[in-house]
C-alpha cells in the first residue's frame, strides 16, 4: 500500500455498488434486474463489513446515496407490474445520489488515513515510549508545589531487519485509543471538528514496538526533537523513521501543558494551556517563555540519555547510544527551542531548525553547526523571521546552513502533507510525500557531515533541494 491509496477494498466495493445502484435504472430491461440486485448486495454487504471494522465518516454520504437509491432501484423489480418513475423525475434524484456517492472518495482523498513512506535505510525501525520526570525542576504550569516537570519521549531507533513479534506502532499514540485522544486534541487546537482527523489513529507507522536494536555493537547518534506549538511528539514520524533507518536514534518529546494532549503512564491526559492574546508584545513574551521551558526539556532529556545507555532505564538501547553526539532539533517553536537549548547547553553537537522562529530574548554565540530549513518566503511570511534567524545564525562559531525549499509551506516539514488536503496555502505545493522526503534527505546530509568523520561539506547536497545560504564563522 502506498501514500496514494486512500480507499480500502471494502470502501471501493461500497462506492462501486452505490454507483451501479444509481445508474442501473437506465440499463436495458434484460441486464437491469441481475445488475441491480448484485449492486444492492454489494453495497449492503460492504456497508455491513465496514460497520464492523469501523466506518470512516467519509463513507457516510456514500451510504446515504445508496440508501436513497435502493428503494427506487429495487422495488420495481420485486413488485410485478410496478412502473418506474419517468426519466425526467428520476434524473434529479440520480444526480443527488451520485453527488453524495462522489463526496465519499473525494473527502477520503482530501483527508486520507496517512500511509507512511517505506524508510530507505538499511535498518528496520523500532520504537518505544518512556516517561521522564525532572525531580529538580518544578512544573510551572500548575500551582501545586510538589509537581515536577515530566515529559513523555518516543524513541525511534535502528532495529533488526528480521525482527519478529513486534506490532506496528499506531500513529500518535501507544494504542489506537491514545492516538484518538491526541488527534481529537490536535483538531480542537486547530479549531476543527474531531471527526475530520479520525484517519490519524487508524494509521499504522513503519516502526515496530519494543523490538531489539540492530545487531552489532554500533553506538548510534541521537536527535532530540521538539514539535511545533501545540504539536505532539509523533508529528514528524516519517522524518524520524527515515533517520532511524539510517542509523540515528530520534527522540520526540511531548511537552505537557504545551503539546495539544499528552497521555501519561497513569492514564491522565494533560491538555494544552498555550493561547495567544492578539497583542504582539504579550504573545512574543509568552512564546519566549514556552521556548525556554522546551529548551530546558531538551537539555533534561539529553542528560537522561546516559541512564538509557547504561541500562538504568531499561530498554533495547542499553549500551547503544552515542551520548557525545546528540543533536537538538525541532519544528516551528520547537526549532527555536532547539537553537536556545544549544546556546545554553554546549553538550549538544548540532542543531536542526525546521522553519522555527528564534524566540531567545538574549541570543549569544554558540559553537554548534546549524541546519535551518525554511518555507518559501512570500508576502504572508513574518517579515522579522529571516532577519532574526540570520542574526542568530551569524553568532555561531561553526558553519551553518539556511536552506529555503521552493514550494514548501510551514507544515511541509511535518507529517501533515500525508493526511491534510494538498492545498499550497496549507501544506505547500510539493505533494503528499515530497515534503517529508526532502526534509529527511536534507537532515541526513547535514547530520552525516556534522556527526560522522570524513563525510565532507554538505553544501552541494543541500543546494540540490533549494536555495542555500551558508553562514561561515567571521563571514
Amino acid at each position: 500500500m502506498n501514500a496514494h491509496v486512500w480507499l480500502s477494498l471494502w470502501e471501493v466495493l461500497l462506492v462501486l455498488g452505490a454507483v451501479v445502484l444509481v445508474l442501473a435504472r437506465w440499463l436495458p430491461p434484460r441486464p437491469r434486474r441481475p445488475v441491480t440486485l448484485t449492486a444492492a448486495a454489494m453495497a449492503l454487504s460492504s456497508g455491513a463489513v465496514l460497520g464492523v471494522l469501523g466506518l470512516r465518516w467519509q463513507m457516510a454520504p456514500v451510504l446515504a446515496g445508496a440508501a436513497l437509491a435502493l428503494p427506487f432501484a429495487v422495488s420495481p423489480l420485486l413488485r410485478r407490474g410496478a412502473r418506474r418513475a419517468p426519466w425526467w423525475l428520476a434524473l434529479p434524484g440520480a444526480a443527488v445520489c451520485l453527488a453524495l456517492v462522489a463526496a465519499g472518495p473525494a473527502t477520503a482523498w482530501a483527508l486520507p488515513v496517512p500511509v507512511f513512506p517505506e524508510p530507505s535505510g538499511r535498518f528496520a525501525v523500532g520504537t518505544g515510549v518512556l516517561e521522564l520526570t525532572d525531580r529538580e525542576r518544578p512544573e510551572t504550569a500548575t500551582a501545586a508545589p510538589e509537581d515536577r516537570r515530566t515529559v513523555v519521549v518516543q524513541l525511534w531507533y535502528p532495529a533488526r531487519k528480521s525482527s519478529a513479534g513486534g506490532r506496528p506502532a499506531p500513529y500518535l499514540g501507544r494504542t489506537e485509543h491514545e492516538g484518538r485522544v491526541v488527534s481529537d486534541a490536535l483538531a480542537a487546537y486547530s479549531g476543527l471538528p474531531g471527526f475530520l482527523l479520525d484517519g490519524l489513529p487508524r494509521a499504522r507507522t513503519r516502526a515496530l514496538y519494543d523490538v531489539p536494536a540492530a545487531d552489532g555493537g554500533d553506538r548510534f547518534p541521537v536527535v532530540l526533537f521538539s514539535p511545533g506549538l501545540g504539536g505532539v511528539r509523533g508529528q514528524n514520524t516519517a522524518w524520524a523513521e527515515e533517520l532511524a533507518s539510517h542509523g540515528y536514534v530520534v527522540a520526540g518529546l511531548d511537552h505537557p501543558y504545551d503539546s495539544a494532549a499528552v497521555v501519561l503512564a497513569d492514564g491522565r491526559t494533560v491538555r494544552t494551556k498555550v493561547s495567544a492574546t492578539g497583542d504582539d508584545a504579550e504573545d512574543e513574551r509568552r512564546a519566549a517563555g514556552w521556548t525556554a521551558v522546551r529548551a530546558a526539556d531538551l537539555s533534561f532529556v539529553r542528560a537522561q540519555l546516559g541512564r538509557i545507555h547504561s541500562g538504568a532505564i531499561a530498554g533495547p538501547l542499553t549500551g547503544r547510544l552515542d551520548t557525545a553526539r546528540v543533536v537538538a532539533a525541532g519544528h516551528s517553536l520547537g526549532g527555536g527551542a532547539a537553537l536556545q537549548a544549544a546556546r545554553q547547553d554546549p553538550e549538544f553537537a548540532a542543531v536542526i531548525d525546521l522553519d522555527g522562529f528564534p524566540h531567545d530574548p538574549a541570543p549569544q554565540p554558540y559553537r554548534q553547526p546549524v541546519l535551518a530549513l525554511t518555507q518559501a518566503i512570500g508576502p504572508d511570511t513574518d517579515p522579522d523571521y529571516l532577519p532574526q534567524l540570520t542574526r542568530v545564525l551569524a553568532l555561531g562559531s561553526a558553519t551553518s546552513y539556511r536552506l529555503t525549499v521552493p514550494g514548501a509551506g510551514h507544515l511541509t516539514f511535518t507529517d501533515a502533507p500525508l493526511y491534510l488536503p494538498p492545498l499550497p496555502s496549507l501544506v505547500g505545493s510539493l505533494g503528499r510525500t515530497e515534503g517529508p522526503r526532502v526534509t529527511a534527505a536534507a537532515s541526513l546530509a547535514f547530520l552525516d557531515s556534522a556527526l560522522r568523520p570524513g563525510a565532507g561539506d554538505p553544501a552541494a547536497a543541500l543546494a540540490s533541494y533549494g536555495s542555500l545560504a551558508v553562514h561561515r564563522p567571521g563571514s
